[in-house]
């Protein structure tokens, strides 16, 4: 490994004096240290392993900015332990050693692909990790959502919203609107409904390369379509939402102190009195 990109929180205290203390020991080391910073509409030049320093909204940016690539990514939280950035700063340098020196663990994450088909023209919108959301907005109305599943006609639900998410993205916006944990390890999407209208439109889980399309059928101004929570696109009546597996999957460095099961325990508190 020799060329090493870095990507950064950069309004976080400890970025900078991390960031410095990091690019001389990788210098040190004999690496070509790359910076890639949020929202760059630049690709980044190949990189052998990118270093994410951050939170699990920082990693989610970087994995956009390498997607369709086949970079390693190291994510290392500057705070509490997340479910992505489970590496934690007191372990970022005896994890690159390793890394370096022995290779590494890793995981091969299912991202999702998709675009928003408006008359006739199809919009090609990021590759996610975590889940693609259609959202009423500001709206107070419930939007009418149409749901297909490879062609076949699966239900029309009146909710604030559908999430449509990777089994990584199951323990973000879709566990808190009432969808189940899944094992990143399964080949799945799963629709969660937001605060649906009936109580019987319940999370469904399907084949990771099924094709869900969503409808709009609301015509009120104000719903969007959001990218793992950070990237925006506003939608109009008759708009289709078409989500797919993406072709490549994202490749996440494991950390070798604690096991998935572990992070759940400490990030949801369980077995806590």
């Amino acid at each position: 490994m020799k060329q090493i990109g870095i990507a950064l929180r950069p309004e976080h205290p400890q970025g900078k004096e991390t960031l410095d203390q990091l690019s001389q020991w990788l210098v040190a080391q004999e690496k070509t240290v790359v910076l890639l910073h949020r929202g760059d509409q630049k690709p980044p030049p190949p990189l052998d392993l990118l270093i994410v320093l951050g939170g699990d909204g920082t990693f989610l940016s970087a994995a956009r900015q390498v997607a369709g690539r086949d970079t390693p990514i190291l994510g290392v939280n500057l705070g509490s332990l997340g479910f992505l950035t489970e590496v934690t700063l007191d372990e970022l340098y005896s994890n690159l050693k390793r890394i370096f020196e022995d290779g590494f663990e890793e995981d091969h994450c299912q991202t999702l692909s998709s675009f928003i088909s408006r008359e006739n023209v199809d919009y090609a919108q990021p590759t996610v990790l975590n889940d693609v959301t259609i959202h009423k907005g500001a709206l107070s109305k419930l939007l009418q959502l149409e749901i297909t599943i490879d062609s076949q006609f699966v239900t029309a639900i009146r909710a604030d919203g559908l999430i449509i998410s990777s089994a990584t993205g199951s323990t973000a916006y879709s566990l808190s609107s009432g969808g189940p944990i899944v094992h990143p390890s399964v080949d799945a999407m799963l629709l969660t409904p937001i605060s649906p209208h009936m109580l019987t439109n319940r999370p469904l889980l399907v084949r990771s390369d099924a094709q869900v399309c969503v409808t709009l059928k609301s015509a009120e101004e104000g719903p969007i379509a959001m990218f793992d929570g950070q990237e925006v696109f506003p939608l109009k009546s008759n708009d289709v939402v078409q989500i797919t597996a993406a072709e490549k999957r994202l490749r996440m460095i494991l950390s070798p102190n604690r096991s998935y099961y572990e992070v759940l325990r400490e990030k949801l508190k369980w077995g806590e009195f």
